[in-house]
């Protein structure tokens, strides 16, 4: 049987990964298998990419939503030259390997973000093709076009399911994404079962009404229909495009079409029938034809002469444009730049104080004319969470007349916006987040109240996983947010939070902490931050007689010592619950007790630092110790000992004002004086 040249390569796509699945005893064979000619298509047609450059600013993104076909993506970037080499194929998911069971970012050239869990890769090209669009609108000028790629994602029926998909499908539409191309693996079958068994829906008809650009073809195996649907796509200018593509599961194999193809190794015998079908030799493993490996090799030669053009462009830009020019350089590094403190409030004492989400609104807001990489908004609660830039713009479709951010008629509407309103979408907000981080060019921030970072979990843990510097903002951080009741009250939310390894979690005490913490969250580079907020006016301490905010730095700084040192007793908090401890310390110590109080915002940054720092801050000799948190105290005993004491709250909230509230759960300073009392027992 004569193949010819494209189907020859679609196979060693197919047999790689099929090779790979079998070698390990362990993947996903079944998606290779069938969408190996839409990503042949893809790859060797459409996407510009440069394989020895894998970052180059203007390449074209592809991300692997459906990363559980993580063999057919090793394929394609070993067979165009990445620097992945064979020997990685053969030790696919095996201790070491450049090719683990589910793509990941920073760890295998060519990776453009970590996906496995379904749904999320989806939201990440959303967030991708609106960085385009924004440095698009920002740094393109008349005869300069220097943004103009695009983002393609190759989708399963899982990651349509997922409800993060239909968040960011429905946003994507919206905001006119037209650079944005889905290919979706539309094969009919599960993990467990075909996929009409809960899957019946009219796919087509949902993404249309979204406001996408669809498409089907009908045979997946149809390389023609296959890119005159990309063609079509490409066309798009102001919709995304869904390409619904009619595969076969475990294409060629005994299994065909059936969910027992999807998650494990077809076994060595359906193997050689699957060879033997699709007219390829039996062995030797890993095979690669000459003629395979020219024709791929070609891809990366066009990727470096796409490349080179490029670069020309932003010689030509520079010359026309160099003081923007360095500014999307800048952008591109990641680097801050020159001065984009300089603005940054110091906040004077004042026993009322404001809210540390005021606070932290005034630092944006200083911040955001000298940071043009600050973008972001919130989940439809900027006038809560007061986190709109102001006087910045909105991101949304140029075709859009309305009001701006401050409610004035008119706005002019554009993609040159740093606000984006996401609606009350927050999955879809972090998946977002975490494209934008990864295209390059943005720190990207989300915001809603603390209680919602349940629906973010997915996207902040893959954040961590990633290093991705991403900014989330969370207030209503407490029962004191009142009256909403323990629906809207978190309880468990901080030690979550503080589960996430390489998450750096802050909750600020007054304005001031506020501000450092901020400095702290944009000059960190390769992990996400959290900072908790509150509703509630804090008081801003006076810091000519409490140490500096500065300390925000270390995670945990002493704010105030009792004369003459050596303390009896260490009262220990974050956030609103600073201010308390100190009105109990002053009181103690009329009584005569040594009190040392602790400013703890950070665990993170405070275990960052090494152990005699740590122990200068918290001497082991001093046993007795308070912390108090309106938060449940699993992980404080870190900080207490098994000899010290937490003030927590370890059930649900209730509805009545915060003052009430704080005062029922016994965050009063009469409590905090007692349980201290106790501890030294006095």
């Amino acid at each position: 049987m004569a193949i010819d040249l494209d189907q020859r390569c679609i196979n060693t796509l197919r047999f790689l990964s099929v090779d790979m699945v079998q070698h390990a005893n362990s993947g996903h064979p079944g998606l290779p298998l069938g969408a190996a000619p839409m990503a042949y298509v893809l790859w060797m047609r459409w996407l510009r990419f440069n394989p020895a450059h894998p970052q180059w600013p203007g390449r074209d993104r592809f991300v692997l939503s459906a990363g559980h076909g993580s063999a057919l993506l090793y394929s394609l970037l070993h067979l165009t030259g990445y620097d992945l080499p064979l020997d990685e194929l053969k030790r696919f998911r095996q201790w070491g390997s450049k090719a683990p069971g589910h793509p990941e970012r920073g760890h295998t050239p060519g990776v453009e973000i970590t996906t496995g869990p379904l749904g999320q890769g989806l939201a990440n090209a959303v967030g991708m093709a609106i960085g385009e669009a924004h440095l698009a609108a920002c740094y393109n000028r008349p005869g300069h076009t220097l943004i103009d790629h695009r983002t393609f994602a190759l989708v399963s029926d899982g990651d349509l399911m997922e409800g993060v998909a239909s968040e960011a499908a429905s946003l994507a539409g919206h905001l006119r994404l037209g650079k944005l191309c889905c290919l979706y693996d539309d094969n009919e079958v599960t993990l467990a079962a075909g996929a009409d068994i809960c899957f019946s829906e009219d796919r087509a008809a949902r993404f249309a009404a979204y406001g996408w650009h669809t498409q089907v073809v009908e045979d997946g195996n149809d390389l023609h229909a296959l890119d005159a649907a990309l063609h079509a796509a490409h066309a798009q200018d102001t919709r995304p495009s869904l390409i619904l593509v009619r595969s076969h599961l475990g294409f060629g194999s005994p299994l065909q079409d059936s969910y027992q193809a999807h998650g494990s190794p077809l076994g060595a015998d359906n193997v050689r029938q699957t060879k033997k079908r699709l007219g390829w030799p039996l062995d030797p493993e890993f095979l690669i034809p000459p003629e395979v490996q020219a024709q791929f090799h070609l891809a990366g030669l066009r990727g470096a002469d796409d490349e080179a053009a490029w670069n020309q462009r932003l010689v030509n830009y520079r010359q026309a444009f160099p003081a923007l020019a360095e500014e999307l350089e800048q952008r591109l590094e990641g680097e801050l730049p020159s001065g984009w403190d300089a603005d940054i409030p110091v906040f004077p004492a004042d026993a009322k104080g404001l809210a540390s989400r005021e606070a932290s609104g005034q630092v944006m807001n200083a911040i955001a004319p000298r940071l043009p990489a600050l973008f972001g908004g919130s989940a439809d609660l900027n006038p809560s969470t007061k986190t709109v830039l102001k006087g910045q713009g909105d991101f949304n479709s140029a075709l859009i007349q309305g009001k701006d951010e401050q409610g004035s008629s008119g706005g002019g509407w554009s993609h040159a916006g740093r606000n984006l309103h996401v609606g009350v979408r927050e999955h879809a907000m972090g998946a977002i987040a975490n494209g934008l981080a990864a295209h390059d060019g943005f720190i990207p921030y989300g915001a809603t109240f603390l209680i919602f970072s349940d629906y973010m979990r997915p996207p902040m843990r893959l954040a961590a996983l990633m290093g991705l510097h991403v900014v989330q903002v969370f207030t209503h951080d407490s029962l004191a947010l009142g009256e909403d009741g323990p629906t809207h009250q978190p309880v468990e939310q901080l030690a979550n939070l503080r589960a996430v390894p390489n998450l750096t979690v802050i909750r600020p005490a007054d304005a001031n902490e506020t501000a450092i913490a901020w400095r702290i969250a944009l000059e960190t580079r390769h992990r996400p931050v959290a900072l908790i907020l509150s509703r509630q006016e804090l008081p801003t301490l006076d810091r000519s007689r409490y140490a500096s905010a500065e300390g925000v730095r270390h995670g945990a700084y002493v704010v105030s010592e009792p004369a003459g040192g050596n303390p009896q007793l260490i009262l220990i908090a974050s956030g609103s619950e600073v201010a308390l401890i100190l009105e109990a310390a002053e009181r103690l110590q009329a009584e005569g007790i040594a009190v040392r109080c602790v400013s703890m915002p950070s665990w993170e940054l405070f275990e960052s630092l090494p152990q005699v720092k740590r122990d200068a801050v918290l001497p082991p000799t001093v046993k007795a110790r308070l912390a108090v948190e309106l938060g449940v105290s699993q992980g404080w005993e870190r900080y207490t000992g098994s000899e010290g004491a937490m003030l927590g709250v370890e059930r649900f909230g209730a509805s009545a004002p915060g003052l009430v509230l704080q005062r029922e759960y016994g965050f009063t300073v009469e409590n905090v004086c007692a349980r201290a009392r106790k501890l030294l027992g006095s």
